[in-house]
C-alpha cells in the first residue's frame, strides 16, 4: 500500500474510531439512565412535596368540576401530564375513575379508609393521597395516586448523568490518543522501513561495495527513489572504473611516451657518438649516420606532434570547422592523392563507394583516412599488401570501412585497439610498427562528430575498422564542400 494511501486511511479512522467509541459508549450510558428512570422511579414527580402539590391542583379541579357538574375531561389532562391514577367514590360507590392500576394502591386504600380526614400514605415509591368532600349533601372520597422518585434517587440519577458525560468525554480523547499513536506508528513503520533501506544502501556504497543494489518489491512513493539510487550506484560504478581506467591509461601512457621517445633519442645518440668518436670514418659513411639521425628525428618529431594533436583533441581546444560534405568525394580526393606514395611502399587502395552526406570537418575526414591507411601500411605481412575502403548508405546515415589483408589483431587486443598508446606489441619491441596514437586519434574525431568506430578480424584475416556517421540531407549546389 503506498503511503498516500495509508496517509488517507490513517485520517478517516482518526475520525471515525473516536466517533464510533463515542457512540458505543453514549448509547450504553443512554440504556442505564433508561433503566433506571423506568425501573426505579418511572415518572417525572420527583419527591413527596411535588406529589402532594400536585395532588392539591387536582383536587381543586375535582371540586369545581362536582359543584358546577362540567364534567372530567380537564381533570384527565392533568391526571396524564402527571401521570397520575384518580378515583371519586360516593360512600362506597365509584363515581368516576382514570388512570392506570397499580398493585400497591390496594393496600394504600385500605390504610387510608381507616383514617379520618385527610391523608397522604406511601409505600414503596407509591404515594396516595386521600381527600374528603361534601358537595350538594354528597360526599365524596377522592383517591389520587402514583409514583414518585426519591429526593436521593435523584440525586443519584443526576450524578450517574454526570458520571455518563465524564465517561464519554474519557472516551474520546483514549481513543483519539491511542488511534493516533496507532495511526502513526501504521504510517511512520513503511517510512522507517523505506529510509533503513536506503541508509543500509547508502552504508554499503560508502564502505566500497558498489555491487550492491536495492531490492524493494513493494510500490509506493519510495519506489522511484529506489530505482534512482540503483541508478546511481550503476553510475557510481561506472566513474569508479572509468577513472581506474584512466589511471592505468595515464600511467600506460607515461610507459608509452617514455618507451616511444626513448628509442629515437636512444638511436639519435648513438649515430651521433658514433661520429665524434670517429667510427664513420669514410663519407659514406657518415652520411648514411646522418641519414639516420634524421629519421630518428623525423620519427620523435612524429610521435610529439601526435601527441600534441591528441591532447588538443581530448581538450576540446583542436579547432573545428564542420560542414556538410559528400563523403564518397572526400574519400576519393584522399585516396588520390595518397595512392601512388602507398603503392610506391606496397600497399594497394581500392574502392567501392555509395553516395552519402555527412556534417564533418573535411580535415578530420582526411586525417582519418589516412590515419587508417598508415596502420595498415606499418602492419602488412607481405611485400605488397591491400586495402578496399567501402562507402555504404544505411537508414540513418552512412557507414566507411576499411579492410586489409594484414595479420588481424588478436581477440584479447580488439577491445583495447582505440586506447592511447596502445599496441598489440605489449613489450613494445618493435618501435617502427607506430607510437599507438594513429588510432587513438581516428576514435577521437570520430566521436567529436557524432559517430561510432568499431574494430573486428575479417572473414579472410586482416583487420576491418567500421565507421558509423549520422546522415545529413543533401544541400543544394554550391551549399556542399569536399
Amino acid at each position: 500500500m503506498t503511503i498516500k494511501k495509508r496517509l488517507f486511511w490513517s485520517n478517516l479512522l482518526m475520525i471515525l474510531v473516536p466517533v464510533i467509541a463515542t457512540a458505543v459508549i453514549g448509547l450504553i450510558c443512554a440504556a442505564f439512565i433508561w433503566l433506571a428512570v423506568v425501573g426505579g422511579t418511572g415518572f417525572g414527580i420527583h419527591d413527596q412535596e411535588e406529589f402532594d402539590l400536585a395532588a392539591s391542583v387536582i383536587s381543586e379541579a375535582v371540586e369545581k368540576s362536582l359543584t358546577k357538574d362540567t364534567g372530567f375531561s380537564d381533570i384527565e389532562a392533568l391526571l396524564d401530564s402527571n401521570q397520575m391514577k384518580m378515583v371519586i367514590t360516593d360512600g362506597t360507590n365509584p363515581v368516576y375513575t382514570h388512570g392506570s392500576a397499580d398493585g400497591r394502591d390496594e393496600a394504600l386504600v385500605q390504610a387510608a379508609d381507616t383514617l379520618k380526614g385527610d391523608a397522604t400514605l406511601t409505600q414503596d415509591g407509591r404515594a396516595m393521597d386521600l381527600r374528603r368532600v361534601t358537595i350538594k349533601g354528597h360526599t365524596y372520597t377522592i383517591y389520587q395516586s402514583g409514583n414518585y422518585q426519591s429526593v436521593g434517587s435523584y440525586a443519584n440519577l443526576k450524578s450517574f448523568a454526570v458520571f455518563a458525560v465524564v465517561l464519554i468525554a474519557l472516551t474520546i480523547f483514549l481513543s483519539v490518543l491511542f488511534t493516533n499513536r496507532y495511526l502513526t506508528k501504521y504510517v511512520l513503520r513503511r517510512i522507517e522501513g523505506s529510509l533503513a533501506i536506503l541508509a543500509t544502501g547508502v552504508q554499503e556504497l560508502k564502505d566500497g561495495r558498489l555491487d550492491y543494489r536495492i531490492t524493494d518489491t513493494r510500490q509506493d512513493e519510495f519506489t522511484p527513489v529506489c530505482e534512482n539510487f540503483n541508478a546511481m550506484a550503476e553510475q557510481l560504478k561506472e566513474s569508479v572504473e572509468t577513472i581506474k581506467q584512466q589511471e592505468r591509461s595515464r600511467k600506460e601512457l607515461i610507459a608509452g611516451i617514455s618507451h616511444d621517445i626513448r628509442s629515437p633519442l636512444t638511436s639519435i645518440q648513438a649515430y651521433v657518438e658514433g661520429l665524434i668518436d670517429g667510427v664513420a670514418k669514410t663519407p659514406e659513411k657518415q652520411q648514411q649516420y646522418l641519414q639516420m639521425i634524421k629519421n630518428k628525428s623525423e620519427e620523435l618529431a612524429h610521435i610529439i606532434s601526435q601527441l600534441f594533436l591528441f591532447s588538443k583533441m581530448e581538450l576540446g581546444e583542436y579547432p573545428e570547422h564542420p560542414c556538410v560534405i559528400e563523403l564518397d568525394v572526400a574519400v576519393r580526393e584522399t585516396v588520390a592523392g595518397l595512392e601512388d606514395e602507398y603503392r610506391d611502399k606496397g600497399l594497394v587502395i581500392t574502392t567501392a563507394l555509395e553516395t552519402a552526406v555527412i556534417t564533418a570537418d573535411p580535415v578530420q575526414i582526411t586525417r582519418i583516412i589516412s590515419n587508417i591507411l598508415g596502420n595498415s601500411l606499418k602492419y602488412k605481412v607481405r611485400d605488397k599488401g591491400y586495402v578496399r575502403i567501402s562507402l555504404e548508405k544505411k537508414a540513418q546515415g552512412c557507414r566507411l570501412s576499411f579492410s586489409d589483408d594484414g595479420p588481424g589483431v588478436s581477440p584479447e587486443a580488439l577491445p583495447h585497439l582505440f586506447e592511447v598508446f596502445y599496441r598489440d606489441d605489449p613489450s613494445r619491441q618493435y618501435p617502427g610498427k607506430g607510437s599507438g596514437l594513429g588510432l587513438a586519434i581516428v576514435a577521437s574525431a570520430v566521436r567529436r562528430m557524432a559517430g561510432n568506430i568499431s574494430a573486428q578480424n575479417g572473414e579472410n584475416g586482416g583487420l576491418e575498422v567500421s565507421i558509423d556517421f549520422p546522415g545529413t540531407q543533401r544541400v543544394k549546389e554550391g551549399e556542399k564542400k569536399g
